[in-house]
């Protein structure tokens, strides 16, 4: 993003604050920074509960094998950006390899329906902090309700709506995005805070006893099929989906052949802070372990320290949250903006325009917060759907349509491969999901009439 709308959004970095703003001269460790700061977001709460599923040893494999994919489709990216006629963007080469008005379009599409995606989970996230949440029959209060009890005002509805009003309202209706600087250097290092009490939490758990012993291999007595195990892997593709992010921070390189070793070295790092946090948090809650690991940090925890730790934790990242919704939302605004209404004046100069489709946008992402109480769900659909095609479907394609003649046989192999995988295993994903629904509506109803 930037203080224009640019193509869509997909052209603007969506932490511009990090970008230092004069171009081309950021060093490799700047740009590190801007992509983990990409890569890393509400993606991470359920890591805890894909290593619940799949158990800890087939989990790291798949981070691991995730995030090679990952280096592997932006190393497509930027072979093709250096031969791209149109910008050096992610939609300049979608435009070049399937046209400006299906590449570039579709590209944007997807990423639209991604962030929106994003900004649900982190309105749900915000409820299960504040209010609480209910999984398998279990209830989490939230902090609200822990103090003050079940009341009308710290139900869910109402939680998220006040805070969407409230609070996010105000953030998201700033024209410049470059005024949410200071907000969202304060919201890493609430990250940080967070990560911070939950490993300091189990190391306690470890030497008092009170941890939970990590299964290394998924059980199958607590699936109702084998194939429940891709329901995984969307998580972790949605985990590491930052490919709209790369042009910009390349474009703020001194030099920008470096920013291969700026992937590989931030892919590495999130890699290894997922794992991290998805052993960590494992390791504390065990199979009692939540779609949003947030949730767990209730007074059922059991985890032996005092509550004002795990409501710190908890509430550090539920602020982190609020203070990178209004980036997100900005850079949603502009795509949707740019699909609807292509060659208008800039959105932040039309008053009208501009606050109808904030109060549009936010009364959606709100009305999907409340009908989709599960982050776990929406990850599951998003990162079987937009997510995957962003991460690994379109680079692949890029690299088989090869408009410049520059892909060798080992690449196009490579990319046949990733469009194969992606497309069995979101299929398998979606299958299970759908199958699993139709299920649980099916039990709900039998209960219902007996």
């Amino acid at each position: 993003m930037g203080k224009g709308a640019g193509a869509a959004g997909v052209d603007e970095p969506l932490l511009p604050e990090f970008s230092g703003g004069h171009g081309g001269g950021a060093s490799v460790s700047g740009a590190v920074f801007n992509l983990s700061t990409s890569i890393i977001g509400a993606g991470i709460m359920s890591i805890p509960a894909a290593m619940r599923v799949l158990g800890v040893v087939p989990a790291l494999v798949l981070i691991a094998a995730v995030a090679l994919l990952s280096d592997v489709s932006v190393e497509f990216m930027l072979r093709y950006t250096a031969w791209a006629s149109g910008p050096p963007s992610y939609a300049g080469i979608m435009g070049d390899a399937f046209g400006r008005r299906a590449g570039a379009a579709a590209l944007n599409v997807f990423i639209a329906f991604t962030t929106a995606g994003t900004l649900v989970v982190y309105l749900i996230i915000i409820g299960d902090v504040l209010s609480g949440s209910v999984d398998g029959g279990g209830e989490h209060a939230g902090v609200l309700q822990e103090l003050f009890g079940p009341q009308w005002w710290t139900s869910r509805e109402f939680v998220i709506l006040a805070t969407a009003v409230a609070v996010l309202l105000p953030l998201v209706l700033l024209r410049r995005v470059d005024s949410l600087r200071y907000t969202s250097a304060l919201s890493i290092l609430l990250a940080a805070v967070f990560m911070l009490i939950t490993m300091g939490i189990a190391v306690y758990t470890v030497f008092t006893g009170t941890a939970k012993m990590p299964r290394m291999l998924p059980d199958f007595s607590t699936l109702a099929s084998p194939f429940e195990l891709f329901t995984a892997v969307p998580v972790i593709v949605v985990a590491f989906t930052f490919h709209f992010n790369v042009h910009p921070i390349r474009a703020e390189l001194s030099k920008t052949s470096d920013m291969k070793s700026a992937v590989r070295i931030s892919l590495v790092l999130c890699a290894a802070i997922y794992a991290a946090v998805g052993f960590f948090g494992f390791l504390l809650f065990g199979d009692a372990t939540m779609p949003d690991v947030l949730a767990n940090f209730d007074r059922s925890s059991g985890s032996g320290v005092p509550q004002a730790l795990n409501d710190a934790a908890r509430l550090s990242y539920a602020l982190h949250l609020v203070l990178v919704f209004p980036l997100l939302h900005y850079s949603l605004r502009v795509n949707v903006d740019e699909l609807l209404f292509p060659g208008r004046r800039p959105l932040a100069a039309d008053t009208r325009r501009f606050v109808a489709l904030t109060a549009v946008l936010m009364g959606l992402l709100y009305a999907l917060a409340i009908a989709i109480p599960s982050i776990w769900t929406l990850f599951q659909y998003s990162g079987s759907t937009f997510a995957v095609c962003i991460s690994l479907i379109f680079p692949g394609a890029i690299v088989l349509r090869d408009v410049h003649g520059i892909a060798k046989r080992k690449d196009k192999a490579m990319a046949a491969m990733m469009i194969t995988l992606a497309v069995i295993t979101s299929s398998i994903a979606i299958a299970s999901n759908v199958m699993s629904s139709i299920k649980g509506e099916v039990k709900g109803v039998s209960a219902g009439a007996s």
